[in-house]
């Protein structure tokens, strides 16, 4: 099942359940005897809402048969989002077991119905609210950009030419949205039965490169289903269309590396050119305290409270050095200059060293 059908299904899925429920409480507004457990409501309206429930229950029964089986999938731990979606569907599908046990077996508490129908519509927003939103930005996202835009396909197409696929595959079938769609279904299905996909696409590689390392894995003993000849077609050509993006990756964690490697020269320098300023005493008229603490406050509270450095001061210079290198290794971006008013600032107000 594609992303974008899951989708659809899933609002229907949550039409379904606020039709139930709101008519369900349209039905619970027409006297009731409780001795015989019949309601004064229209045959018809209970109809519906009995019609409504059992295609509530059958679609969800529906979307389980596809869902569970790709929880096998994972190589890893379950993402938090995937876990949160797991919770919610056992949930759902506890409270549906309870409706209809009440309902055919334990009538004197039908009372309970309106508050289980409303527990179902709250899990039914939130397991929806945690997938189609994802799922739709997705869609839209790869119709405009990336290897699912025209411009993307027209590429594909042009260095499938030189992928040396084998003479039978259809360049011009696979190099659509469709067998794309495919690739990237094969390897998020069958390639993460043996690999990480982080490992996958840790680094671009030309298109023969893709069909060979594919063709290899393919060929390899597997517990699971194995790779089929047209699989391989469609996961290599999946990865040739992505090979622009991971190499756009790559470059931003390369140029990432480098300027966090940047800035912890640049606060090595700051504590060297400090202590060569304490040691001449040579005070610089350009510095304002003021500006340093305003500084100081700003970008060291975006991490933590800023009491926590009056809780743990630096005992000495290194300290220093070292808590801001560590700050700009989880991703504090700060000039040079911003470096070393920082490391001044913290030095002179709360380095305990004597």
């Amino acid at each position: 099942m594609s992303t974008s059908t899951s989708a659809i299904f899933g609002l229907i899925f949550l039409g379904l359940a606020n039709a139930s429920v709101f008519l369900m409480f349209k039905l619970w507004g027409y006297p009731f005897d409780k001795e015989t457990h019949k309601s004064e409501a229209p045959r018809s309206l209970i109809l519906l809402h009995r019609c409504l429930g059992y295609a509530y229950a059958l679609l969800y029964l529906f979307m389980m048969w596809y869902m569970v089986p790709r929880l096998w999938t994972y190589q890893v731990e379950l993402p938090p989002r995937t876990v949160a979606h797991l919770m919610l569907g056992i949930t759902i599908g506890v409270l549906i077991l309870v409706k209809v046990v009440i309902l055919r077996f334990f009538r004197h508490f039908e009372e309970s119905m309106p508050y289980i129908g409303v527990c179902l519509l709250i899990c039914t927003y939130l397991l929806i609210g945690l997938s189609v939103p994802f799922s739709f930005h997705e869609t839209v996202l790869t119709a405009k950009t990336g290897a699912f835009s025209d411009a993307g396909i027209a590429r594909t197409r042009q260095l499938l030419d030189s992928a040396e696929l084998p003479p039978q595959a259809p360049l011009d079938q696979l190099a659509s949205k469709r067998k794309l769609r495919e690739g990237r279904h094969v390897l998020q299905r069958k390639c993460v039965v043996c690999h990480d996909l982080r490992t996958i696409l840790a680094k671009p590689r030309t298109p023969p490169d893709w069909v060979r390392l594919v063709h290899r894995m393919a060929i390899k003993p597997v517990i699971g289903e194995p790779i089929s000849e047209q699989e391989e077609w469609s996961v290599s050509t999946y990865l040739i269309a992505i090979t622009p993006d991971i190499k756009n990756a790559v470059k931003q964690q390369r140029a990432e590396q480098i300027r966090t490697d940047v800035a912890k020269d640049a606060a090595v320098k700051a504590s060297v050119a400090m202590e060569v300023e304490q040691a001449t005493d040579v005070i610089t008229d350009t510095y304002d305290e003021g500006e340093a603490k305003a500084l100081f406050e700003d970008k060291c509270s975006q991490c933590h409270p800023i009491t926590d450095v009056e809780d743990y001061p630096p005992e000495t210079t290194e300290d220093t050095t070292e808590v801001i290198n560590r700050m700009i290794e989880h991703g504090l971006y700060l000039e040079e200059e911003e470096i070393e008013l920082i490391a001044r600032y913290v030095n002179e107000n709360y380095v305990i060293e004597e």
